[in-house]
């Protein structure tokens, strides 16, 4: 909704039941694209690297998305604050849509990881403007958690149908139609978004300058840090992998000089050092860290450890991602009862520790049912966690500087989902091969270490075919081995996920009581 002379509105005006409708119906779609991105190729995942034969460029295929997401969302959540949401989200969605269907075309693993890189810069706009314009649409606490309900609905609804919908599309229809699904998602949400979402800006004062060199800095900083974790553990040349590491502390350096001084900074520091939003910026790293890690690595599990077809595999990973919607309507309904909602980031932080755990101990003869139970348990948890973290955020900044803290949050988040794909990739590569090679060793059939050097032979069955003509007596003896091989490396990154849900307890503790049932009108400079 616009003014007379097109400007956008400046404060939400009065809008019927069926406005707020049609425009969080848009929104809802906007997060159910998304989300069935990131739930979708996690089970297909296996099967793309098997036919475009690229082991190699395995996690790049999430953190090349996640990479140039995390630079965009802070960008546009600060363009959002200045300009309104809207036309960001309508950017983004036909941004993403076009991305999203050049990933389907794509004839090689360096023009899947290129084309996610351009799909996630659509992604980080949508996430930096489609949950800031929910507090947009209703300021007040319980009002915007009634709503909130539909947006968690629409959320689980793409997770639940995203791992099965991935295994399914991968086995029967191809790989290519996990991202071709996303195409008409995103017409349907182009259209609510267009003619339903209002322009809202929340300040009288024109635009401020956006600030690019603050932007630049970020870009190179993380770029930088993504390209060591990646390719430490690969053995590139030392003095490669010192340039990385002196461009990342280099660049942050920088970032943090020319913030201090900018008159309108990107990221405003003294954010980081707020004692709420501090805390909580820390735990969206955490989380997003441990919750993508198992999240891209339980169906390489299950599939390759464990001998399961790809719809198979994504069956067991769907009860995570329900019960991540059914966490959050759980939390919504008992939120607005409670004075802060700390005690429930306590709760949430346990269940889904305990469902990490039990992942440690899992193998192939681990019953479906109790590996659909350690599910649960995790997506319960993460129900009651990462809303809260959101709603907390909110509630200790102005309403000016919405963008912003939201933009940081999952800024926060998809440094961790960046950093957990690319460091637990690299940790169970390593392990995988360890283990691999000694029990060639063992079974003194080094000459075969060609073909095992990599899992993709565990989920290539043509390959393994292959192996096993080659191999002859020893081939089912050397692929039982291998599997065992990977359950241990999963195993392994699975305990040092363990570890770190462990560890943020504390990071709970620092976090101040947070009450939702009061408006903050200072800005933090």
């Amino acid at each position: 909704m616009e003014t007379k002379n097109g400007k956008p509105m400046k404060k939400t005006m009065e809008r019927t039941f069926q406005q707020n409708l049609l425009a969080m119906l848009g929104l809802c779609f906007v997060l159910i694209m998304v989300a069935l991105d990131q739930t979708v190729i996690g089970t297909a995942l296996p099967t793309v690297v098997a036919e475009l034969n690229g082991f190699d460029l395995y996690a790049w295929v999430g953190t090349a998305y996640l990479l140039t997401s995390v630079i965009t969302v802070p960008v546009f959540g600060k363009l959002g604050d200045e300009h309104s949401r809207k036309p960001f989200v309508v950017a983004a969605i036909v941004l993403f849509t076009l991305a999203s269907m050049l990933c389907g075309i794509a004839e090689s693993m360096l023009q899947l990881v290129l084309a996610r890189a351009l799909q996630g810069i659509g992604g980080g706009m949508l996430v930096a403007t489609s949950f800031a314009s929910v507090p947009d649409l209703f300021p007040e606490a319980r009002e915007r958690l009634r709503w909130q309900i539909l947006f968690s609905t629409a959320f689980g609804l793409a997770n639940a149908i995203g791992p099965t919908l991935g295994g399914y599309l991968a086995q029967y229809w191809g790989w290519r139609w996990v991202f071709f699904v996303n195409l008409p998602v995103g017409v349907a949400s182009l259209v609510f978004v267009w003619f339903f979402l209002p322009r809202i800006r929340h300040s009288d004062r024109p635009p401020s300058r956006m600030d690019w060199i603050g932007a630049l800095l970020i870009a190179t900083a993380l770029g930088s840090l993504q390209l060591l974790t990646e390719w430490l553990p690969q053995h590139k040349p030392v003095f490669l992998l010192f340039a990385l590491g002196l461009s990342a502390l280099l660049s942050v350096a920088a970032l943090l000089f020319w913030e201090k001084r900018c008159a309108n900074p990107l990221f405003p520091l003294a954010m980081f050092t707020h004692r709420a939003l501090g805390p909580l910026f820390t735990l969206a790293v955490t989380m997003g860290f441990c919750m993508f890690a198992i999240l891209y690595y339980a169906p390489l599990l299950f599939q390759g450890g464990f001998g399961l077809m790809p719809n198979e595999a994504g069956l067991l990973v769907t009860p995570l991602a329900v019960f991540i919607t059914v966490g959050s309507i759980v939390n919504g309904r008992i939120v607005t009862k409670l004075q802060a909602p700390n005690a429930l980031l306590h709760v949430g932080l346990g269940l889904f520790l305990m469902s990490t755990l039990a992942l440690t101990q899992t193998s192939p003869s681990t019953s479906h049912g109790a590996i659909a139970l350690t599910m649960i348990t995790g997506g319960l948890g993460l129900g009651m966690l990462l809303p809260n973290l959101t709603l907390m955020a909110q509630y200790s900044i102005p309403r000016t500087q919405l963008g912003v803290a939201t933009a940081m949050l999952q800024s926060m988040r998809m440094v961790g989902n960046m950093m957990g794909t690319a460091l637990a990739g690299a940790l169970i590569s390593n392990l995988y091969a360890a283990r691999m090679y000694a029990m060639l060793e063992l079974h003194r059939s080094a000459q075969w270490s060609s073909w095992l050097a990599d899992p993709q032979i565990l989920v290539d069955r043509a390959k393994a075919a292959r192996f096993i003509a080659n191999a002859g007596l020893d081939a089912n003896t050397l692929l039982t081995g291998a599997r065992d091989a990977l359950i241990d490396a999963i195993h392994g990154s699975q305990w040092m996920i363990a570890g770190l849900l462990a560890l943020s307890f504390y990071l709970v503790r620092r976090i101040p009581p947070i009450s939702i049932h009061r408006v903050v009108d200072q800005p933090i400079e």
